[in-house]
């Protein structure tokens, strides 16, 4: 037979139950603490979650709440954002260590010790923000308060002899007078974009900028000697009587116009420095750097007037269209020409100014901003302006001044004024131009 051998004790043997007994009992303050520690831990993790999980979801609510009640001005925030990561930041590679970045947060500058002297060498800046008077007297001559007035006298008893396609879209036409003379006939069916155009020619008269061709309101009307002979090119032209048109002088030896290298990308911008690393080139003729630089002159204009305007059919057309097409910056730039014979930039199609622009802030307020942000040069003239309408308040005044005087009664009865909320926004824009001007003579100043 097999046999089992039973290694344990004999003790053992005699009394098993007692000796597993005595084991357990020894372990069960172990066991005891091991269960109160999972415990411990369990309720630690289930508290945690528990609290975690409804602030979890109220920072979602708050969030997406705060999110559907964005401001515009945060709107404009996350815009720029996006826009920053479209445009190439190429920049003269400037920084400044004095200045802190959240006074001008879309520039980078630095002072060389040696900037002032040769700024005031070369003559270009005043002031450290100032076109100088060596730029000042190279700009063209444009067109200023008398050749509007010739233009206007001159309408008062000109006869049309004929209407034919041109200047520019739609229903506009090209009209040639009796003498000779022509005219370029902007005809809407909204009326406000009439308005646009006046009352921005307008603005332009009291900001004093030579970049406007002399314009003025006409009515439809047949009966009138200025219409009578186009009876049947007005029919062709789909016009309607007793409608408002603009009737601008017509300017001939006109070419395209680029945007300048240093407004393309968001991240460039214009000051001193940069006019300083101009002068430098020794490659640059010095008779081409002053070309150039009375040409950034009236941009600086250009910049101020369609930001006060918001004028849409211009730079912010090559801006809002850059995120699909990355070479419409290096084309022509949209509504604006360049005199061959004298280098004058003129300012053309300013209808969707301080109307239909102002209806579409919301959208491209961040297009408008991204020059003028950038912008710390300006010409001395119009910054004074400016000062002057953000004091004194009356830009609303001055414009519905113009528009009563410069108009006849049938004009008056159907084109109507500059509304009120356009003139509150017009100067929210001015302010906001100030604090630009404010702002750069706080950085760049050189007193």
């Amino acid at each position: 037979m097999t046999s089992y051998v039973n290694f344990g004790s004999e003790k053992m043997d005699k009394f098993p139950d007692v000796t597993w007994e005595r084991d357990f009992r020894q372990k069960i303050p172990a066991y005891k603490n091991l269960c109160l520690i999972s415990a411990i831990f369990a309720f630690s993790v289930g508290l945690t979650i528990g609290i975690l999980i409804p602030l979890m979801y109220f920072n979602n609510y708050y969030s997406a709440k705060n999110s559907s009640t964005t401001s515009q001005e945060d709107e404009a925030i996350n815009s720029s954002a996006i826009i920053r990561t479209i445009f190439l930041n190429n920049s003269y590679g400037y920084v400044n260590s004095s200045k802190p970045l959240n006074v001008y947060p879309t520039v980078s500058f630095v002072e060389s010790p040696r900037s002032n002297a040769l700024l005031s060498d070369n003559g270009y800046i005043d002031d450290g923000i100032y076109w100088s008077q060596k730029v000042e007297r190279a700009l063209p001559e444009g067109y200023r308060g008398q050749k509007h007035t010739i233009w206007s006298d001159y309408l008062d008893k000109a006869v049309a002899i004929r209407l034919e396609n041109g200047c520019g879209r739609m229903q506009n036409r090209l009209v040639t007078f009796q003498d000779g003379l022509k005219g370029c006939v902007r005809y809407r069916q909204n009326t406000d974009q009439i308005q646009g155009e006046l009352f921005s020619f307008y603005l332009a008269q009291i900001l004093k900028l030579p970049n406007l061709a002399p314009s003025a309101v006409s009515i439809v009307d047949l009966g009138a000697p200025l219409w009578s002979n186009l009876h049947n090119e007005i029919a062709s032209a789909q016009w309607s009587s007793n409608r408002p048109i603009v009737l601008t002088q017509f300017i001939s030896n006109l070419n395209s116009a680029n945007i300048p290298p240093v407004f393309k990308p968001l991240e460039r911008h214009l000051n001193k420095f940069d006019v300083m690393n101009m002068t430098k080139n020794p490659l640059v003729d010095k008779n081409d750097l002053l070309k150039n630089l009375v040409e950034l002159a009236q941009w600086s204009d250009l910049i101020i007037f369609d930001y006060l305007t918001a004028n849409l059919d211009r730079i912010v057309n090559n801006l809002y269209n850059y995120q699909w097409n990355v070479n419409i910056m290096d084309a022509p730039a949209h509504n604006l020409a360049r005199k061959s014979d004298s280098e004058l930039l003129v300012f053309l199609d300013n209808e969707s100014g301080l109307l239909h622009g102002y209806r579409l802030l919301k959208k491209y307020e961040i297009y408008h901003s991204i020059l003028l942000d950038n912008l710390c040069v300006f010409r001395r003239q119009t910054a004074d302006i400016i000062k002057k309408l953000k004091t004194e308040l009356n830009i609303g005044t001055l414009l519905r001044d113009m528009f009563e005087k410069q108009n006849s009664a049938s004009v008056k009865d159907i084109l109507p004024t500059l509304p009120d909320k356009s003139v509150k926004i017009l100067n929210e824009r001015i302010d906001r131009v100030y604090g630009q001007v404010i702002k750069c003579e706080s950085i760049f100043s050189d007193t």
